[in-house]
């Protein structure tokens, strides 16, 4: 007969335990007992003289009372000495068994200090100095110096950072922290310059005055997220200069309304290339962004094709030409979808951001990624989003990130900070995953938060998602996945870990014990989908999965200040949302 059980479940492991720990138990009473009891002595005036520490005095002591062993004491100074001395070991041995439960809690099987040391704090403090030349000679550096805060590690720490070489992806759930606990503290701790994509005007809000304290603020709000007024205009044709940079332009229109990247029919396929031609032949022209439309509308306008032969471009020309002179019908319906794809520019308040205005101050991505600026980009969700714009400024600000970094010998210093919130809502960038690795080594530290991997998947495709999920060094996977497939994925890659079971036999001979192993989960599905608020699962290029509490901005140091000043911003929107409804 036998019965088989976990070992961390079974009592009859600690048997062999139990005669030296009475034993240790016993001890530790005595001597407390011994000292405090000296100590009391030796107070209250009967000097320090020490009974035998044995078993004699000990058996006194059980037998008689302290009076027997002190007998020129004061009873209460004696027990009073005992008590502190007590008092006193009962308070080291708490600490000491929350320092050890604190240590040893959570999942075996996780990363811990050893291996994440690369992203504890000396460690990226080392990674920092060799990756930013600037710093190699510094004595004390901040600690944001060093990398991104990722968080605590659970569950008492250390903090992880990441380097500014790594590329970050976010998967979590609506209100599982990632405002709070990542896009807000990432914008917060920048070092250079600051890109942000949302879809709300919660990190805006809460950010913008300590980021105005550092550098300028440009706010481009064409659809009035947070109710700012235009103070600026930025140049969107100007990245049409070539045709390389006319296509991708068109493609982030074309992207916009395009749910999945890689659906092009033939409608999609045709209006990406005939807004790239018309784009190109407004830049080359000099004409504007109104005027684009108006070409759009009225499909036998030979203008465009003109101005690409007077700039040179005759192949060019003659596709924009064999499109208006092919069929009618497929002619229409090939500009009805580009109109489709630019519809937001004929709200004449969004085409406002991108049409020149010599009353206000011109937007630079050249010279903002030099600067420690930031850049706020919002934009609604759904029909009528300027999410196409939004993409393109974006894109505009990261490509000319990369040309700088090109420029100062390869890497941006100090590094520039992207975080694209609701990247699939608001950033729909096509090639995002292919240029994901390319970023963090020009010094560019860019941080894509989706709500899930299904979401991402629905813009890039599968293998986009995947090359995406490839490229990204660091990912945190927060509260509320509820993707059975994706979740059951993690879980695997994750891993598992040796769990022991001890097997109790009996027979004639008397009762032997055997211990056998086997694998189970480090952490199952339904544990994952279940990580509580403001915890995330890191997956680290070359480091086994740790679990992290994120640090949210409420939390730090400087929060009252920062609360303050995003509660007056919150009031202005409100102020300045009802102005706007009153005018209306």
């Amino acid at each position: 007969m036998s019965s088989t059980r976990k070992s961390q479940h079974s009592g009859e492991d600690f048997l062999p335990w139990i005669v030296p720990g009475a034993a240790f138990l016993v001890g530790t009473l005595f001597f407390g007992a011994w000292l405090g009891g000296t100590a009391g002595a030796a107070v209250s005036g009967a000097g320090w003289d020490p009974p035998p520490f044995g078993l004699a005095t000990m058996s006194t002591l059980v037998k008689d009372g302290p009076a027997a062993v002190w007998p020129t004491a004061s009873a209460g100074a004696v027990a009073a000495g005992m008590a502190t001395v007590f008092g006193a070991v009962v308070a080291v041995v708490v600490v000491l068994v929350l320092l050890v439960r604190g240590r040893t809690a959570g999942p075996s099987g996780l990363a811990g200090r050893k291996e994440l040391a690369g992203l504890l704090p000396k460690g990226a403090e080392r990674r920092a100095r060799e990756l930013r030349p600037a710093l190699a000679k510094q004595g004390k550096i901040t600690a944001d110096d060093t990398g991104n805060l990722l968080g605590n590690l659970e569950p008492s720490g250390p903090e992880l950072r990441s380097s500014y070489e790594d590329v970050e992806l976010d998967l979590m759930a609506p209100r599982a922290g990632k405002s709070t606990g990542i896009a807000v503290p990432r914008v917060l701790r920048a070092r250079g310059s600051v890109l942000l994509t949302s879809n709300k005007a919660d990190v805006y809000s809460v950010t913008r005055a300590e980021r105005e304290r550092v550098g300028r603020v440009w706010t481009f709000d064409p659809q009035g997220i947070a109710h700012s007024p235009r103070t600026l205009w930025w140049d969107m044709l100007a990245d049409a200069s070539t045709i390389e940079g006319a296509r991708r332009l068109a493609g982030h229109f074309v992207g916009a309304v395009n749910d999945d990247a890689t659906r092009r029919d033939f409608w999609i396929s045709a209006a990406q290339n005939t807004l790239t031609a018309l784009f190109h032949a407004a830049q080359r022209g000099g004409r504007q962004i109104g005027e684009v439309l108006a070409w759009l509308a009225d499909p036998a306008d030979r203008t465009p094709v003109d101005l690409l032969r007077d700039a040179g471009m005759a192949a060019l020309a003659d596709q924009l030409q064999g499109t208006m002179q092919g069929a009618v019908e497929t002619r229409d319906g090939i500009y009805e979808t580009a109109r489709q794809c630019v519809a937001c520019l004929l709200d004449p308040a969004i085409a406002a951001w991108v049409t020149p205005d010599p009353d206000l101050p011109q937007f630079l991505p050249d010279r903002h990624v030099l600067s420690n600026d930031t850049l706020y980009l919002l934009s609604k969700d759904g029909g009528g989003s300027a999410a196409g714009v939004i993409a393109a400024a974006a894109d505009s600000v990261l490509r000319a990130g990369v040309v700088a970094a090109e420029r100062m010998g390869g890497r941006l210093e100090p590094p520039m900070t992207a975080v694209l919130d609701e990247a699939a809502n608001v950033c729909r960038i096509s090639d995002l995953p292919d240029l994901y690795s390319h970023f963090g080594s020009r010094g560019i530290n860019i941080v894509t938060l989706l709500q899930s991997y299904r979401q991402g998947a629905r813009v890039w495709g599968e293998a986009g998602m995947d090359a995406l999920w490839s490229a990204a060094t660091i990912k945190l996977l927060g509260a509320g996945l509820d993707d059975a497939d994706f979740v059951e994925k993690i879980s695997r890659l994750v891993g598992e870990h040796d769990v022991s079971t001890v097997s109790w036999s009996k027979g004639k001979e008397g009762r032997s014990r055997s211990t056998s192993y086997r694998l189970e989960r480090i952490l199952p599905a339904d544990r994952i989908r279940a990580l509580p608020k403001g915890t995330a699962l890191l997956l680290a290029t070359g480091v086994k999965p740790a679990l992290v509490r994120l640090r949210p901005w409420y939390a730090e140091p400087g929060a009252d200040r920062i609360a303050t000043a995003a509660q007056a911003e919150v009031k202005a929107i409100t102020a300045r949302a009802a102005e706007g409804i009153t005018t209306r």
